[in-house]
């Protein structure tokens, strides 16, 4: 399955509230393997993906963590300029929309979790130009 379970939790901006959120997962054995943190004034938006979403978002509500799950994926890019923009080329041409993304580069790789509309058609579109997709189980891994 291409398709990442990414789970986005709401966080007041307050001291200590991420370290909970993080110390709750790490109690319940559950390892985060991406992670981008956006804030405004008073609310911090935490988007990450972990190795047991479901019991993530069990955990969290339980502990009254505004938190919901959302499906996205991750592609594989050289870590090359230019590597990206030939992807998101591919994309735009298709007319499928970027809702957001953030990645991480590791030895000559990139991974880009990409949030797209509609998602099942990109990718098709990926796998037809033979972009490499993260299957979830593996992702999880990482």
């Amino acid at each position: 399955m291409m398709v990442i379970k990414q789970l986005s939790v709401f966080l007041e901006n307050r001291s200590g509230r991420l370290t909970e959120l993080t110390k709750i997962l790490g109690t319940h054995q559950i390892n985060i393997s991406a992670l981008s943190i956006a804030d405004t004034a008073e609310y911090g938006l935490i988007r990450m993906i972990v190795d047991k979403p479901d019991e993530a978002i069990q955990c969290l509500k339980q502990k009254d963590f505004s938190v919901s799950a959302t499906n996205v994926i991750c592609l594989l890019t050289p870590d090359t300029p230019g590597a990206l923009a030939k992807v998101l080329e591919i994309l735009s041409a298709e007319g499928i929309d970027i809702a957001y993304m953030y990645g991480y580069s590791y030895g000559e790789q990139a991974a880009i979790i990409m949030k797209a509309e509609p998602l099942e058609k990109a990718v098709d579109i990926l796998k037809q130009h033979k972009v490499k997709l993260l299957e979830a189980s593996k992702f999880y891994q990482v």
